[in-house]
């Protein structure tokens, strides 16, 4: 089973985007389709609800929600999660420049985790200029973390660029997972994240991701799998391969609490 747990698609009603996603992604199982925060939150969750409702066997749709200017009700939450059928929520905090802990945010927190809806915070990579890298800091999570205990966490792209951050975080909250979408062009990027995972033992915390169209599934598996080639003629520490191969097959949607119906 391999879960690609980081994929956009920015107009899911183009046809064309549609059949490009659908073919990059045929190399994975199951794969989390996340909206970009380029369009109003009401168009582009049912956009990606109508496109996800064609693959349910193997989509997983996330609802996006600005915590500052949309409406946050149990009410509001609700809709998503039975009318449209949106299983997560992300947030893109730095676009936003939300707080990750701001109250309005606080309430959203509460809702999913009665809705037991995970949530994906986004770092927003690439960052645009008018981002705000403050609120691009995982620690920032941990005050979610402790209030909501039972709510499933997923820090985006390891929490670039404060990975030590993210790695802290998954070592200290049972329920906060991150996504490994690397590079595998950033060599260097991908030994060190890699490497300070498995020395703080919370490979068990990685999830795969892509980023997808920021990068292929298929390349970046290539990537990982062969992590070890990376280290050929070197001295730096080599990670079992086993260790890396259970990351790439975690079943991130069970984990997670997803329920998709069979492929019949």
């Amino acid at each position: 089973m391999i879960v690609d747990c980081h994929t956009h698609i920015a107009s899911p009603s183009s046809g064309m985007v549609a059949a490009d996603h659908l073919a990059v992604l045929d190399i994975v199982n199951v794969c989390f389709v996340l909206p970009a925060p380029d369009s109003s939150s009401k168009d582009v969750n049912r956009a990606v609800s109508e496109y996800v409702r064609q693959h349910k066997s193997r989509m997983v749709g996330f609802a996006l929600i600005n915590p500052l200017t949309d409406k946050v009700s149990s009410r509001t939450i609700n809709f998503i999660r039975r009318d449209l059928e949106l299983a997560g929520i992300v947030v893109y905090c730095p676009d936003f420049n939300c707080h990750p802990a701001h109250s309005r945010a606080m309430r959203l927190y509460e809702i999913a985790q009665e809705l037991k809806m995970p949530v994906f915070f986004h770092s927003g990579s690439p960052l645009g200029p008018k981002a705000v890298l403050d609120f691009a800091q995982p620690y920032l999570i941990d005050e979610v973390a402790r209030a909501f205990p039972n709510l499933k966490i997923i820090i985006g792209s390891m929490g670039m660029p404060f990975v030590d951050q993210t790695i802290s975080m998954i070592a200290k909250h049972p329920n906060v997972y991150a996504d490994m979408t690397l590079s595998p062009k950033r060599t260097w990027e991908v030994f060190n994240t890699i490497t300070l995972a498995y020395e703080r033992e919370v490979m068990g915390k990685l999830l795969f991701g892509s980023g997808y169209p920021l990068g292929s599934p298929a390349a970046y598996i290539e990537a990982l799998l062969g992590f070890n080639k990376l280290l050929a003629n070197s001295n730096l520490p080599a990670i079992p391969r086993e260790a890396i191969r259970e990351a790439v097959e975690r079943d991130s949607a069970a984990l997670l609490g997803f329920a998709l119906p069979s492929r019949g």
